[in-house]
């Protein structure tokens, strides 16, 4: 390789010239000549910005040589050709630092930072081109003092170029990047309600400065100048779920003294939202979140065999089942199982339905927005010729697709549901306004008129104070409209939302996984969840001092209630629809049993003396029929002794219905950790739900088994 360097070409090229004496107007002419050349090369490199950063301060030197004029000239382009290359190099070392975490923000202004760096690589770049000048062999005095000139002059006018920016800071801006500001602006307002979220995901930190960083740099024909985004300033981009899952957490119910408390009231609940959840999550290989799984949620997906009642004046058979506790020796499991009447299709009254779907960004998935329209589909073909479907939907804003149309025309209400699509952020609150106004639009007093909402419960903007909407919710509830939820997807699913909204507005909370859920709950179960039969239904359990020392309740901690709210009928409780089963589970540990709290050295005991003392509980149910404001009562005895004993014929079925649901609620209390089930384990779980599966007409039991098998190998990874 040749050792021959372009600053001895550039020596050479001065020692040919020589000292001439020139006069005063060759010397400006051979200037000019010199700028204009440099002029015409920028040019050709179709460079538009300013030389540096401030042209009008262009340095004009009419007293140097000849040489020197030569020496500028190729002075000038290293060291513009340097200038680039510095430029480049920052401009992609910013780019590389962008980086997502917050950044302490500097006193000076954001702008004025960016070109105080610019100012710097451009000066640096200066001193690397002027290092090499002086590298060369030593030349005469007159000549190392021009270029000392020079040089120092080239520094002064870049220090100037960023004293000068800093002080006119508005001015340049304006000038130089007007299009890179507007199209940041506007990516800012479009990003606003994203820029939003994250800022309430995001831990508290400074505040930062928006900004575009950019290089006063020359770009390649027909190329525009790049603008760099700061961290704060998000760009558009597909929505993703995010692992932000919202669950209530609510402590487990503890075991409770019967001569402390022994009465224990709460309301009913046949929401199913739990069990789907977390057999998901058990599909995906993982165990659910603790928060997610609610007992009675799990205990109430399954339909049990329980006797029907004949009437629908008495919409209730209550069925009460006292077997041995599996995982505590010497406890008892007291069942209390209900079964609502179920309609004819004949009985069935009109509908009118409002479907409210988010069609918002967070929807944007297969497992979403598309499922949502595959399973509104299967709730049409539910329905009667003159029922009627309202479609309103929400994202930034809210909007109605459909007015209230009749089923019959289900073609029309196909196309309006098909041509949705996802996109924009989620108000939530006006679009169910909007969906209670279609419902009172069309409101009959003799049909079912119900708002159907699903979502994945992402209200991100609008009104999202949770007391207000259930105000809302409530409210309208008490004009007879009613508000069920269907839930959907994953990742960043607000579950704890959904089931205040459906318990205020007497519908159903339920969780769309597959289509098979869909048909499930919108197919199979279509008119449980569509028509009540049963409203208010509330239970209050009197324990016996004589026989229970201690019970707990498994489950429904979120439908606890005051023992005075039994008899109230003005407290709202759980509705139960046609042909609903809702199952409750007490543990009980009987006198003389091994308790977990000890008695007090001053509590009076029991007696064991009376008619009494053969009987654990008194079992009282509160209902009100569709539209009545009196509830009715039903009582019924529990004896002190086991459902099936030597002197009683219970049927094979009650015990295999009963151990199944007893399956259910270990595994449920296995999943959420509780402290109360010993070293009873998913094995057990796993044989006890096996031997008492009884007849599967749609699998659901078999899938069962699967799921505590998946369990089983998730806690094992």
């Amino acid at each position: 390789m040749s050792d021959h360097k372009p600053e001895q070409d550039l020596q050479q090229a001065l020692d040919d010239v020589g000292a001439v004496n020139a006069s005063a107007g060759a010397r400006e002419r051979a200037l000019q000549a010199a700028l204009t050349a440099f002029d015409e090369v920028q040019q050709e490199k179709n460079i538009t910005d300013r030389q540096g950063f401030m042209q009008r301060c262009r340095q004009r030197v009419k007293s140097i040589t000849p040489r020197l004029n030569i020496m500028a000239s190729f002075q000038r382009k290293w060291l513009y050709t340097g200038m680039a290359a510095a430029s480049v190099a920052a401009l992609a070392l910013m780019v590389t630092q962008q980086m997502p975490a917050p950044e302490a923000v500097s006193n000076e202004p954001a702008f004025a930072g960016e070109a105080k760096k610019a100012a710097e690589q451009r000066l640096g770049a200066e001193k690397h081109n002027q290092n090499a000048l002086e590298s060369a062999p030593a030349r005469p005095s007159e000549q190392a003092s021009g270029r000392a000139d020079l040089s120092a002059s080239q520094s002064k006018l870049a220090k100037h170029d960023a004293d000068t920016m800093l002080e006119a800071e508005p001015e340049l801006m304006e000038e130089i990047a007007p299009s890179a500001m507007q199209d940041s602006a506007i990516a800012a307002v479009q990003m606003a309600p994203a820029k939003e979220k994250l800022a309430r995901d995001m831990p508290a930190s400074p505040p930062q400065v928006a900004r575009l960083a950019f290089a006063p740099t020359s770009v390649a024909p027909g190329a525009q100048a790049s603008v760099v985004m700061s961290p704060d300033v998000i760009a558009p981009a597909p929505y993703t779920d995010v692992g932000r899952d919202d669950f209530e957490h609510v402590a487990e119910s503890p075991v409770k003294r019967v001569f402390d408390a022994p009465v224990s009231t709460f309301s009913t609940d046949v929401d199913t939202a739990s069990y789907s959840f977390v057999r998901r999550q058990l599909n995906q290989g993982v165990l659910p979140q603790k928060d997610a799984v609610r007992l009675e949620e799990m205990l109430n997906y399954f339909d049990y065999d329980y006797p029907k009642p004949e009437a629908q004046s008495e919409p209730f058979t209550t069925n009460i089942v006292v077997s041995d506790s599996p995982w505590a020796e010497g406890n008892k499991l007291m069942h209390i199982g209900i079964k609502g009447y179920q309609l004819s299709a004949a009985q069935k009254p009109k509908t009118n339905l409002v479907f409210l779907l988010d069609v918002s960004g967070s929807m944007d998935s297969p497992d979403k927005l598309p499922l949502v329209k595959q399973s509104m589909e299967l709730l049409l073909s539910q329905l009667n010729p003159d029922d009627t479907v309202a479609i309103a939907v929400y994202a930034g804003a809210a909007g109605t697709v459909l007015a209230p149309t009749a089923a019959k025309d289900k073609q029309k209400i196909l196309k309006a549901l098909n041509q949705l699509s996802a996109g924009g952020s989620t108000a939530g609150a006006e679009g169910i306004k909007l969906a209670y106004a279609l419902a009172a639009e069309n409101f009959d007093k003799k049909a079912v008129n119900r708002v159907i909402l699903a979502t994945d419960g992402d209200f991100n903007v609008g009104i999202t104070d949770r007391d207000e909407l259930k105000g809302f919710v409530e409210r309208e509830r008490e004009k007879g409209i009613y508000l069920s939820v269907l839930g959907f997807g994953q990742g960043n699913y607000h579950d704890h939302l959904m089931q205040e909204l459906a318990q205020n507005g007497n519908g159903v909370a339920a969780y769309i996984d597959t289509l098979s859920e869909a048909q499930k709950v919108l197919v199979t179960e279509a008119t449980s969840a569509l028509f009540p039969i049963a409203q208010d239904v509330k239970i209050q359990v009197e324990f016996n001092p004589a026989t229970v020392a201690e019970y707990r309740l498994l489950g429904y901690e979120t439908r606890a209630l005051k023992r005075e709210d039994f008899n109230n009928d003005k407290v709202d409780a759980g509705d139960i629809g046609a042909g609903h089963t809702v199952t409750a589970i007490y543990e009980l540990t009987p006198v003389g049993g091994k308790t977990l709290m000890e008695a007090t050295r001053y509590e009076q005991k029991a007696t064991d003396a009376g008619p009494k003392s053969n009987e654990f509980a008194l079992v009282k149910l509160r209902y009100k029929l569709p539209g009545e404001k009196t509830s009715k009562l039903i009582s019924q005895v529990v004896q002190a002794e086991n459902t099936a004993n030597e002197r009683t014929r219970v049927a094979a079925w009650v015990l295999q219905e009963t151990q199944f649901a007893t399956a259910v609620a270990g595994f449920a209390q296995l999943l959420k950790g509780s402290s109360y089930t010993g070293s009873w384990s998913y094995d057990d779980a796993l044989a006890l739900a096996q031997a008492s599966k009884g007849e599967d007409h749609y699998g659901y039991r078999t899938e069962f088994v699967q799921l505590v098998r998946k369990a089983k190998m998730a806690k094992s990874l």
